[in-house]
């Protein structure tokens, strides 16, 4: 049995959400707890939800992870649960009570905006102009 990451589990609430908008929260949990019970504990090490960064803000997608650490080193599934519940309820009522965290709206949230100045500073004395064109072309790509 192939041990799942909190990230697993936190995207197996999201498709529980989705298959059933109306569900309560104690609903998704109680599925979780039944859903991973008898299966390996996520490790530690992995304790985020990486994909969350730009959506919500860290303090809200990372609400349940102290809750899901206990849990993890309690080996209690019902605390993991919990705690992703948390998470999950944070992620989908900050759209709902704000706008999205990436929308154009919110600059005040753009984290690179505050580094910028530096970082161009910074690049144009230290990087050859060849490098300094790929590393343009590169950010543009991701954006």
């Amino acid at each position: 049995m192939a041990q799942a990451t909190v990230s697993d589990i936190f995207r197996r609430a999201l498709e529980m959400r989705r298959a059933e908008p109306n569900a309560s929260y104690a609903d998704v949990k109680s599925q979780i707890v039944s859903e991973f019970s008898g299966k390996p504990f996520p490790a530690p090490a992995f304790l985020t939800i990486p994909e969350y960064d730009n959506i919500a803000p860290e303090e809200d997608w990372t609400a349940g992870l102290p809750i899901v650490l206990r849990g993890i080193q309690t080996e209690d599934w019902a605390e993991i649960a919990h705690g992703i519940i948390i998470s999950l309820e944070q992620v989908e009522n900050f759209p709902k009570e704000s706008m999205r965290e990436d929308a154009p709206e919110k600059e005040w949230r753009n984290r690179h905006k505050g580094i910028a100045e530096a970082e161009e500073k910074n690049l144009n004395k230290w990087m050859p102009e060849d490098l300094m064109n790929l590393a343009r072309r590169s950010s543009k790509n991701k954006l």
